[in-house]
């Protein structure tokens, strides 16, 4: 097959898909944001890449996701149509078979479903977030009742494109009652759960040049890694900080994010000296990164549970480290870490309960020792690159079959 794969965010699993989807044969081209203020996975041609695949980074001007007025939203809409036409360009110069695109907005999926229909190629909409869901829910927040109106024309638009792809992978079963709900043929629906790439996350040491560069190797860590919006509930990230300075004053916080969540802990650093922010660092590192913690760090609120799934877990289970995550117990994240004994789950929205986790786990190292083994034994059985793109090739054959 001919795939294009659309990842808007780079990320590291799904480049490593692509790569991957290549060398069993497949003739694969990996399109992303270049200009994406998110982590991104390895992005560069690498000297084993199989002649078979290849990169196209997409250039637009950097949509500001920080944006929280009126005005700022639609500016962003803007900047989101602006790439969505900018990749469907690219995809048009390109003679695909299937296209998949994963981790888009609205505007960005529209214009490439476009594109492949007009290349008789099939289409497949991997959602990784229910993104509709969610802007209804702060459009409402912040407007009222004309944000709400204004959310249910974004669910209607994805309803729409749901049901017009020819194969939908969701990445929870907790998506199929709202594909259902919009009508989506369940015959067209798999359900494949994210990974992270295990090859290229071996466990580190605590010790390593990263974490000495950063004053970190003489303190106790936690560590929270991965993009930081208000869904993430800053705030309780904030609130361990001031709980660890009172009660365990040589650890550290270190939050590795940008966005919306890192701007407001950024505001509030000052008082804290324990709490050690830092940009996303780049892939290379990433490794040491996650080696540096002690424990980690996970929040979702609860009216997102139903539409996310903190994809950082992932990472965090394969760096061999217990974590804490504050988020509601039936998200699939909370129920791998629980069923495997990686960490401890605590309610959304107790900071107290999560300060409270952490310390219990800092003060345990025999416990954080057996929970960080148990969730990378978990990694190794369940990221098995070779079942994840074999089940893959099903979707893409499935959804070629359909258009004949």
């Amino acid at each position: 097959m001919r795939i294009y794969l659309h990842d808007y965010g780079g990320h590291a699993f799904l480049v490593g898909l692509a790569r991957h989807l290549a060398r069993r044969g497949h003739t694969v081209r990996y399109g992303f944001s270049a200009t994406n203020e998110a982590p991104q996975g390895d992005l560069a041609p690498r000297p084993d890449d199989p002649p078979t695949f290849s990169l196209d980074p997409v250039v637009t001007p950097p949509v500001d996701k920080r944006a929280r007025s009126l005005m700022g939203l639609v500016k962003r809409k803007r900047a989101e149509a602006r790439f969505g036409r900018a990749a469907a360009a690219h995809l048009r110069r390109w003679d695909a078979d299937v296209v998949v695109c994963a981790n888009g907005s609205l505007d960005v999926v529209a214009p490439l479903m476009a594109a492949a229909r007009d290349q008789d190629a099939a289409f497949v909409n991997w959602l990784q977030d229910v993104l509709s869901v969610g802007t209804r829910s702060v459009l409402a927040r912040r407007f009222g009742l004309p944000g709400d109106l204004l959310g249910r024309t974004f669910e209607a638009k994805e309803g729409r494109m749901l049901r017009g792809a020819d194969a939908v992978i969701g990445i929870t079963d907790a998506f199929r009652p709202l594909l259902d709900g919009w009508g989506v043929d369940p015959a067209r629906v798999a359900i494949i759960e994210n990974w992270a790439p295990l090859a290229e996350l071996p466990q580190r040491p605590r010790d390593t040049a990263w974490a000495q560069a950063h004053g970190l190797d003489a303190h106790p860590v936690v560590l929270y890694s991965g993009t930081l919006g208000m869904k993430h509930d800053p705030a309780s990230l904030g609130h361990v900080a001031g709980v660890l300075a009172d009660r365990m004053p040589e650890a550290r916080v270190v939050v590795v994010s940008s966005g919306q969540g890192a701007d407001w802990l950024a505001e509030r650093a000052a008082g804290l000296p324990n709490l050690v922010l830092l940009p996303f660092q780049p892939f290379e590192v990433f490794p040491d990164v996650l080696g540096a913690a002690d424990v980690f760090v996970a929040i979702l609120e609860p009216d997102a549970s139903a539409v996310s799934v903190p994809s950082k877990v992932l990472a965090y289970l394969c760096a061999g480290r217990p974590a804490v995550l504050s988020v509601p117990a039936d998200n699939l994240a909370a129920q791998v870490v629980t069923r495997e004994g990686a960490g401890v789950v605590v309610p959304p929205g107790d900071a107290d309960a999560l300060a409270e986790a952490v310390l219990s786990l800092l003060a345990a190292p025999a416990q954080r020792e057996r929970m960080g083994g148990a969730g990378r034994a978990y990694a190794e059985r369940a990221f098995d690159l070779d079942a994840v793109a074999e089940r893959i090739e099903a979707v893409l054959q499935n959804a070629l079959t359909r258009i004949g």
